[in-house]
């Protein structure tokens, strides 16, 4: 009767990253970084929705919810590439890449600007009216954050 081998795991040294992606890149926290990853994720002007996931640690269809377009949206390159779902997710971007620096980081500035209510529009989310197609006004109330404005 043959005998069953066990399972022993190996443990490899794990060798360093070659390309650690946009989040990884520099020191987060700064102006330079927001707007070196708002650059790395834009490609032709168009947001490369891969580089994205990878960044923001979210799938297709929770990027998908967070702007406000059908899973199906982000499923066809033809459909990720019409111009409204491109506005959505570049807004988004610019907003999450803004707030950044004061959240301390990527995923913090996500996590703000999905369930952070803003007193200034009644308590709603940045992602509602981003939503709603009041990305500029986000940007004109967190200008005037940045400039020692009140909540």
């Amino acid at each position: 009767m043959r005998r069953a081998r066990r399972y022993k795991p190996t443990l490899k040294p794990r060798s360093p990253r070659r390309h650690q992606g946009p989040v990884g890149r520099m020191k987060e926290g700064s102006a330079a970084t927001a707007s070196a990853v708002l650059q790395e994720l834009l490609s032709d002007n168009r947001v490369a929705l891969n580089r994205l996931m990878k960044a923001l640690r979210m799938s297709k269809a929770d990027i998908a919810e967070t702007i406000g377009v059908a899973r199906e949206t982000l499923q066809r390159a033809a459909r990720a590439d019409a111009p409204k779902t491109q506005t959505r997710l570049r807004e988004m971007l610019e907003i999450v890449n803004r707030v950044s620096g004061w959240a301390g980081g990527q995923m913090q500035a996500m996590a703000w600007y999905r369930s952070e209510p803003i007193p200034a529009f009644g308590g709603r989310t940045a992602e509602s009216l981003v939503k709603e197609g009041k990305a500029a006004a986000v940007r004109d109330y967190l200008d005037g954050v940045a400039l020692g404005g009140f909540a």
